[in-house]
């Protein structure tokens, strides 16, 4: 007693896809988890922290001599025009060009550098290259090589909330070397 009847092909088999599926499903998802993490990674992570770890005392003498020299500075943005318009006070002679640099707390392709040119004794003014929202994390620099922050005399750094507010005050910190 034979039965004549016809064997379906694999893929046809009903245990096959069952069995199957769960894996088939398991291995799209682990391929679209690897893309998003790929191409959205976090731009902040620092692959050589223990460099930036050591030259954060190069950031406190920055800041130490910023205080010395009583600076502050009073940041206006305009969402409209995208023009930025800088007050400093301070003792000592203020430079002519300052870089302003504000970066994006996530995503390092929405940074910006801004020259900031004096238009009068303590008044500088620039211009920003893209329109900025959100909270956004700033750092006043005297004119110098805007790459090498390190080496700069001295900085002021400050955070703004765009959707809250569109001035702010710069001061040094209180942190002691």
């Amino acid at each position: 007693m034979t039965d004549k009847t016809p064997v379906a092909p694999w893929y046809r088999q009903p245990w096959f896809w069952f069995v199957m599926s769960p894996l088939i499903l398991v291995v799209c998802v682990s391929l679209s988890f690897v893309t998003v993490s790929v191409f959205y990674a976090d731009d902040r992570v620092v692959d050589n922290y223990y460099k930036q770890g050591r030259s954060i005392n190069q950031s406190f003498e920055q800041e130490a001599r910023a205080r010395a020299l009583n600076l502050a500075a009073e940041v206006v943005f305009d969402p409209v025009t995208g023009e930025i318009l800088l007050n400093l006070s301070g003792d000592g002679a203020l430079p002519a060009v300052l870089h302003l640099l504000v970066g994006h707390p996530v995503n390092a392709d929405q940074d910006q550098r801004v020259l900031l040119q004096r238009v009068r004794d303590g008044h500088y003014r620039g211009d920003l290259t893209q329109a900025v929202s959100h909270r956004r994390y700033l750092t006043l620099l005297p004119d110098h090589d805007a790459s090498q922050m390190r080496s700069a005399e001295w900085l002021l750094r400050g955070e703004i909330h765009f959707d809250q507010r569109n001035r702010i005050e710069l001061r040094p910190t209180d942190r002691a070397p």
